[in-house]
């Protein structure tokens, strides 16, 4: 049996809490320099990357990397026929011990970089910390929350405090689209 990794949440919201446009595309107004840097470094210390259909964090290295695809395409859990660095998962019918072990990684770090049902997944599942990068600045109406259920009363810290997380560390990334990364961690 492979140890189970650290588990890393990775999400930059808008105003509203809100993490992609409501066809699942990533909004360019959310690509702030300084948070890319963040992000695109901590996905590459990573041993694997987990995701669902529209999130996926983009550039070369992308298709190198170890990743599971959560999707409910599949039975159980199954190497993509496309690209042999990536184990589809349906959590809904394999438990994630399964899908760990299939992608064949003992230890290290799972960077969890959305959307919304991946997000939630991997809050039940339990995350070792979660950076959460709110862009103040920005506003993305409409769109697809971090956390189900977000925008619509609750707000994206909720969940996290839900399940005892506590408010870390806050860190001003942009001042010009007031973007702050706060880590979130059981409290």
């Amino acid at each position: 049996m492979l140890k189970r990794p650290r588990i890393e949440g990775y999400a930059i919201i808008s105003r509203e809490g809100m993490i992609a446009l409501s066809d699942g595309s990533f909004p360019e107004p959310l690509k702030i320099p300084a948070d890319q840097r963040f992000y695109h470094g901590a996905v590459d210390r990573a041993s694997a990357v987990a995701n669902g259909r529209h999130s996926a964090e983009g550039g070369p290295k992308e298709s190198l990397r170890k990743r599971l695809r959560i999707t409910r395409r599949v039975q159980r859990i199954v190497t993509d026929p496309d690209n042999a660095n990536v184990v589809l998962w349906n959590p809904g019918t394999a438990s994630f011990p399964e899908a760990w072990e299939k992608l064949g990684i003992d230890g290290g770090t799972l960077a969890v970089v959305g959307g919304t049902d991946v997000f939630a997944l991997f809050l039940a599942i339990g995350y070792d910390v979660f950076y959460l990068s709110r862009a103040s600045g920005v506003s993305v109406r409409h769109g697809r929350p971090v956390f189900p259920g977000v925008g619509d009363g609750t707000a994206p810290e909720e969940p996290l405090s839900r399940q005892g997380f506590v408010l870390r560390s806050k860190k001003l990334l942009d001042p010009d689209t007031e973007t702050v990364l706060e880590e979130w961690g059981p409290g």
